[in-house]
């Protein structure tokens, strides 16, 4: 394993963050043992992409981590992670929502969900666009789901290193908050989150508007560990 000092890369990350936005760290791929060493510096908020990963790590750390789902989501999955889960970044189909809702419902829980929108020039990402994304907010009123809360969007920019197509994206994401919130949110604070940047473009997600980073390698190294 590499030596890496763990508080030190934590501490210089939050540096460049502000008040009013918050931090997500990146756990995927990485142990225990790290997310511990994190812990002891001070972060409670951490991120996973695999349903199977959260649940082993979570039962393991203390309870007051606030865990948040990163990675696409099947509706197969939801079942697993709602006991531990906080925010679901990840939320692209009305049915996922639905799912959310019914084990929430089942778990005497509320989960906070982020609707993922799609703002990269690459295929392989997921999301919504943004009139599938009124369409959703629309049928999530009209069937009045419970014990989930949708409290704004996430997405990710192209992987490249073209600083002009990064920032035209985020500010898009930016852009798509405004109106959805404008839309459908205006009469309360719930809509509140953008979640935008990562280890790479997180100074820059800031500065187009980012409530909430979710940075991995600065923080915990480059993935190369088992759980």
């Amino acid at each position: 394993m590499q030596d890496i000092n763990i508080k030190a890369n934590l501490h210089s990350v939050l540096t460049n963050i502000p008040d009013g936005v918050d931090l997500v760290a990146v756990s995927k791929t990485h142990p225990i043992e790290m997310i511990k060493e994190a812990y002891q510096a001070g972060q409670r908020k951490f991120g996973e992409n695999k349903a199977q990963e959260l649940i082993l790590k979570a039962p393991q750390l203390p309870d007051d981590i606030e865990w948040h789902f990163i990675g696409h989501l099947q509706t197969n999955k939801v079942r697993q992670i709602i006991p531990w889960v906080n925010l679901i970044h990840s939320v692209d189909s009305f049915k996922l929502l639905q799912e959310i809702s019914k084990e929430a419902v089942k778990a005497n829980r509320t989960i906070d969900c982020l609707l993922q929108l799609y703002i990269a020039k690459e295929e392989t990402k997921f999301g919504l666009d943004l009139k599938e994304a009124q369409e959703l907010i629309g049928l999530f009123r009209t069937n009045q789901l419970r014990n989930v809360v949708i409290r704004g969007v996430m997405g990710m920019a192209t992987n490249t290193e073209d600083e002009g197509l990064i920032a035209s994206e985020f500010k898009a994401l930016k852009s798509y908050f405004d109106e959805l919130k404008a839309e459908f949110f205006i009469e309360g604070d719930k809509f509140d989150t953008i979640s935008m940047g990562m280890s790479s473009d997180y100074e820059l997600a800031i500065a187009c508007g980012s409530t909430m980073v979710r940075v991995g390698s600065l923080i915990f190294g480059a993935r190369s560990y088992p759980v």
